[in-house]
């Protein structure tokens, strides 16, 4: 049977120093767009195909077909570069399900690292067998900017996400999204993803248009965008940084931008529009700036701030695309415990790396296929405008680069107007913003007392036993609030030190001697 190869798409070239580089800002300083020459080229590949790796494989692939008799009418090949997709039209009488079941025999039988079955191709009477490369190409972030689409692109924050089994660049809108939930395994390629992404906005945006709040718990991801601070990183009130890496700042962080998010529902419900275009449109001398809030590591946030956290990801998620706001998280750890259902259900569009099994592929995609990706960019995109996920491979770009792509942007004038660029004081809850309580210097005073401080009281005098888990069951407080409650407790003498997991002893003996203690005038601290 004759092997049919489909031709490559030919992306159309341009010169992104074509456009108009320096463009004035609402400061009337003039803001220089970083060049495309900061970026490096990498090798020239020959753009060949490896015609005998391509017969051997179509050879095996038939030859292991028909000996569990599924016959094929047609096949082809599309060749991408990392993976070649093979497109089989089957016999009227196979089931597509007898081919879903020889995933592990195909894999065997042409010695390949992984193959995914797409079983059928949407849109297509096909069955898609996905096979590595012989000789795999590595995507350049400069070759996927330096085409036509995303210089005339129309989109209001375009991203350049990599390219498609065809070879063409694929570009998405982040307003669209309007969220971007990333997950795989580590060094599976989501920190480069991140960086991808970013780049993409600091060449396609100017910082009237779009700012950025970094959180990088590991410390070492986002530093590089330090360079920005002057110009695309919001500032909090009360702490200095602008790239946050503590959990209990990161906490305060998202709710300065809920609250944000809170005052410019406001303002468009006094301007008489439903969304951030209209009212750019209607106010083009107060037009208000996008937001992407990126999340470099969600699983150590929900470790050490639990629910804390959750929560203004979770309202952010629901309402903020309306007036401009937009998360990008990402983790490493794809399981039910961080990727919980509220904030998977708020996530349409989503990103799949290299992970461990099928379970980590259904909790990130909702159907298996990561577990057979490739690693080093190779990823599944699903689309919230989209039935099933796409298979990309992401450009690569190195630390180098990105560093001076942001020293390039941070040489310029500083924008002038801070307030700009500095958010609203986040509403911390009384419940507790951290299992320590928020820092004096951005958030509630450690010695202030929890709404929930004389319930509680009243509740360990009365059974005699104080534990964090009675304040769990009976007052309904999470864990943070409950150990939050207990310490003020212990601080006001009416319960003792923790001992291990025995319960505290109550150091007051009836609710009358506590009345009095409650009533008391506070104690002056000096």
């Amino acid at each position: 049977m004759e092997l049919v190869v489909q031709q490559a798409t030919h992306e159309m070239e341009a010169d992104l120093d074509d456009r108009k580089l320096k463009v004035k800002t609402k400061d009337r300083d003039t803001y220089r767009i970083p060049s495309i020459d900061l970026l490096e080229k990498g090798p020239e590949g020959d753009g060949g195909i490896d015609e005998e790796h391509l017969a051997e494989s179509k050879r095996r692939l038939l030859e292991k077909l028909s000996i569990y008799k599924i016959e094929v009418m047609r096949i082809q090949a599309t060749v991408g570069p990392r993976v070649t997709l093979f497109e089989m039209e089957l016999a009227p009488d196979v089931k597509v399900s007898r081919v879903t079941a020889l995933e592990n025999d195909l894999a065997m039988a042409l010695a390949a690292r992984g193959i995914r079955i797409i079983a059928p191709i949407p849109g297509k009477n096909a069955v898609g067998v996905e096979i590595p490369n012989s000789r795999p190409e590595t995507v350049m972030l400069r070759s996927v900017l330096q085409v036509e689409k995303f210089k005339n692109s129309r989109y209001i924050l375009p991203i350049v996400l990599g390219k498609t089994i065809s070879n063409e660049v694929y570009i998405d809108d982040l307003t669209a999204m309007p969220h971007l939930l990333i997950a795989g395994s580590t060094g599976s390629g989501k920190s480069v993803g991140i960086n991808v992404i970013l780049s993409s906005l600091l060449y396609s945006c100017t910082p009237d248009k779009v700012k950025f709040v970094l959180i990088d718990p590991k410390r070492v991801e986002l530093f590089h965008y330090q360079h920005l601070k002057n110009h695309f990183l919001l500032r909090f009130p009360g702490f200095d940084e602008q790239i946050v890496t503590e959990p209990q700042k990161a906490v305060y962080a998202l709710k300065c931008v809920e609250k944000e998010m809170e005052l410019r529902y406001i303002r468009l419900e006094q301007a008489g529009v439903r969304n951030i275009g209209d009212f750019n449109r209607a106010n083009p001398m107060d037009a208000m700036y996008y937001i992407v809030v990126v999340i470099d590591e969600l699983a150590d946030l929900m470790i050490t701030a639990g629910r804390d956290v959750e929560e203004p990801i979770t309202r952010l998620a629901q309402l903020a695309r309306a007036v401009g706001i937009h998360l990008i998280v990402a983790t490493q750890r794809p399981s039910v415990d961080i990727i919980t259902g509220i904030i998977k259900a708020n996530f349409p569009s989503r990103i799949a790396f290299q992970v461990a099994s099928k379970v980590d592929s259904r909790t990130i995609l909702d159907g298996s296929g990561a577990e057979q990706l490739l690693g080093d960019g190779d990823m599944l995109y699903q689309p919230s405008s989209l039935p099933k996920a796409i298979r990309l491979q992401g450009p690569y770009v190195s630390s180098k680069e990105v560093e001076a792509v942001t020293r390039y942007i941070g040489s310029q004038h500083a924008l002038t107007d801070v307030r700009d660029v500095l958010l609203p004081k986040g509403e911390m809850r009384k419940r507790g913003s951290s299992e320590n309580g928020a820092p004096q210097s951005f958030g509630a005073e450690d010695d202030e007392r929890d709404p929930a401080f004389d319930e509680a009281a009243r509740l360990v005098v009365m059974s005699q036993q104080g534990s964090t888990s009675l304040l769990q069951r009976r007052l309904r407080l999470g864990f943070s609030r409950a150990g939050r409650v207990m310490d003020q407790l212990e601080k006001e003498g009416i319960v003792g030190p923790q001992d291990g997991s025995r319960a505290r002893d109550v150091l007051i003996a009836d609710l009358s001697e506590l009345e009095v203690r409650l009533n008391a005038p506070p104690e002056e601290d000096y």
